[in-house]
């Protein structure tokens, strides 16, 4: 279903909801579906990541960007914990790694998750690019190297399955967000999988950090949660965040 219709006849963010797992009946997972065609994405910094010398700019969407606001969502660990690297505006403020999952955004507007085949830092043509963590689905499959243990991630209490968030490509271009709870990485995968995710990254997890806000109304206006459980408030990212987040535009 469309988040708004203040955009015009084809609403570029899409949402929907289903119950991911028949063993847990309970397990609804929400998707959003980003064409990027119709889109901007920009990535803004928290006032603690990403945890590097950098200027921090507004720390929350802008007030002078917000008429044409459609979304906002988490991002990755902290770069303590990524093991990747961290870039804005054509500059890179934490080296990129190689073999690491990046959400990259492009100078022409297109933007991918890949695995980063570059150099520490990001060439020109690329505007942000954020890593977490390797690939969680390739080729439309998930990796088979996914496991519960801590590569993934130290969970709250050493639980199995937690809140979780990912964001993937599907064969058409568009961006694919999934968030759950109750998820293992490898649920994960198989949600992002299902909602037609060709490559995905798993984003950050835990209930306190989960976070997908659209915007019914033009300026930010009656913003709503993915899904009820969501932690934060729906303003979150409308004052300064600790964590950096990524926000959607209509072009």
């Amino acid at each position: 279903m469309p988040t708004e219709t203040w955009s015009g006849a084809r609403p570029p963010v899409q949402e929907a909801q289903f119950r991911s797992d028949p063993a847990y009946p309970r397990m609804v997972a929400g998707v959003a579906w980003i064409d990027p065609q119709r889109t901007s994405i920009s990535l803004y910094a928290g006032r603690l990541e990403p945890s590097v010398s950098m200027p921090r700019g507004p720390m929350q969407v802008p007030v002078t960007q917000r008429p044409r606001l459609l979304a906002t969502f988490n991002s990755g660990f902290k770069l303590s914990d990524a093991r990747g690297g961290w870039a804005d505006g054509g500059v890179t403020h934490a080296p990129l790694i190689r073999g690491v999952a990046t959400f990259v955004g492009y100078a022409d507007g297109r933007v991918d998750i890949e695995s980063w085949t570059g150099g520490p830092d990001v060439p020109a043509g690329v505007t942000l690019a954020r890593q977490n963590l390797p690939l969680i689905v390739e080729g439309g499959e998930p990796n088979p190297d996914l496991s519960d243990g801590p590569e993934w991630g130290a969970t709250l209490g050493n639980a199995i399955r937690v809140w979780r968030s990912g964001i993937g490509i599907d064969a058409h271009g568009d961006l694919v967000y999934a968030a759950a709870n109750g998820q293992t990485v490898g649920s994960l995968a198989e949600i992002l999988i299902h909602a037609g995710a060709i490559r995905a990254m798993q984003l950050d997890i835990n209930s306190y950090w989960v976070t997908f806000n659209s915007y019914a109304q033009p300026g930010a206006g009656n913003p709503s949660p993915l899904l009820p459980g969501m932690t934060r408030p729906a303003s979150r990212y409308l004052s300064p965040d600790d964590r950096d987040f990524f926000a959607v535009y209509l072009r």
